[in-house]
């Protein structure tokens, strides 16, 4: 694990030294909870899945076919929700979808978050961000997390469903470098995509535009499900580090915070769904509680108390790792009603009561 924090990670603190010194308090204190074996997680809050896009890689549909009489999150929800992980020492916040930008009630939300109290992010597709993004800015969102699939519009458009896509993104990125929205893009990559022309030229392009860019690798789940020749394995992941020293570019397996952690599940990174269901990661569609019944304390000890996220784990077993996916998600959890609790997924020999931080 290292400890030396990068150029980036300095700047990143003493903006939040400044500006919100609530979120700067929690953030010093990252290392010596993560050395105790505690969640540090950040709380990406799929808030509501409406949306003004059908794009071909959405697995939220999955979700919305289950969704009869279940009960959905409101501010007060959220509220209760942040209240917790704040007592928690938690400090991000990712409101997600759906799409942001399309929810009535986003004004509501953030205050429920509390922009004093927490770093915000907001996942977006760009659609509606330049008329939005001031407004995003002064109602306390910190950062917009831009997808783009393609430097090619008709190829962005055709994935998103939605004429007009590209150009309306890259118009939102423009007004976010207007105002002074921070933002980065996030880019879906499969194993071939990774070593591609297109791919370094994608990057390169938007580097250019002084924007970082955000890897999600392929996992083979829902419209993606069964493709295992899209994963990578350990030589693509090495390949990837190896552009990172060149290129703004990062993933969730990318150190941060002064930290190696690996992979983030539970212990760097959880997603809670529209209807409070609490998961390791948005493509893990397996549920360790819900905040409409259990405290976020027990929930994050329940997910921290599966080996492969309460120990440290260099790869993404998602996106890396075929037999564990057959194991874990085409056996346990593929053709069910998501989430599926997690007691339905793991069995003997997946707990840890142990977990590897404490060693550190």
């Amino acid at each position: 694990m290292s400890n030396t924090l990068s150029q980036s990670e300095i700047e990143r603190r003493n903006y939040l030294k400044e500006r919100k010194p609530r979120v700067f308090e929690k953030v010093s204190k990252f290392t010596e909870k993560y050395n105790r074996g505690e969640s540090i997680a950040l709380i990406q809050l799929q808030y509501n899945y409406m949306c003004n896009m059908l794009c071909e890689h959405c697995s939220i549909h999955s979700y919305q076919q289950n969704a009869a009489g279940k009960r959905s999150l409101t501010p007060a929800d959220v509220k209760k929700l942040a209240d917790q992980a704040d007592e928690l020492g938690l400090a991000r916040f990712v409101i997600s979808g759906g799409e942001p930008t399309t929810f009535p009630d986003l004004d509501e939300l953030v205050a429920a978050i509390g922009p004093d109290r927490f770093f915000i992010n907001s996942d977006s597709n760009g659609y509606l961000l330049a008329q939005k993004a001031e407004h995003m800015k002064e109602i306390g969102i910190d950062r917009i997390q831009l997808s783009i699939d393609s430097l090619d519009p008709e190829e962005h458009d055709s994935f998103r469903r939605k004429p007009g896509a590209w150009k309306r993104a890259i118009e939102g990125i423009e007004e976010c470098q207007r105002i002074g929205l921070p933002l980065y893009i996030q880019t879906v990559v499969t194993k071939q995509r990774l070593h591609s022309d297109e791919f370094k030229k994608f990057v390169e392009h938007f580097n250019g535009m002084g924007l970082g860019v955000f890897i999600t690798f392929a996992k083979p789940v829902g419209a993606y499900a069964g493709h295992y020749e899209s994963m990578i394995n350990a030589e693509d992941l090495a390949f990837e580090r190896e552009m990172e020293k060149k290129y703004q570019l990062f993933t969730h397996l990318t150190p941060g915070y002064g930290l190696e952690m690996g992979c983030v599940g539970v212990k760097g990174f959880v997603s809670v769904t529209q209807y409070g269901d609490v998961q390791p990661c948005p493509y893990f569609h397996c549920s360790i509680g819900n905040i409409f019944d259990t405290p976020l304390k027990t929930i994050l000890e329940n997910g921290m108390s599966i080996k492969y996220f309460g120990e440290h784990n260099d790869q993404c077993f998602l996106a890396q790792n075929v037999d564990w996916v057959k194991k874990y998600i085409e056996k346990p959890i593929q053709g069910k009603p998501v989430p599926v609790p997690y007691t339905e997924v793991f069995g003997d020999g997946d707990w840890t009561t142990d977990p590897y931080f404490k060693h550190l």
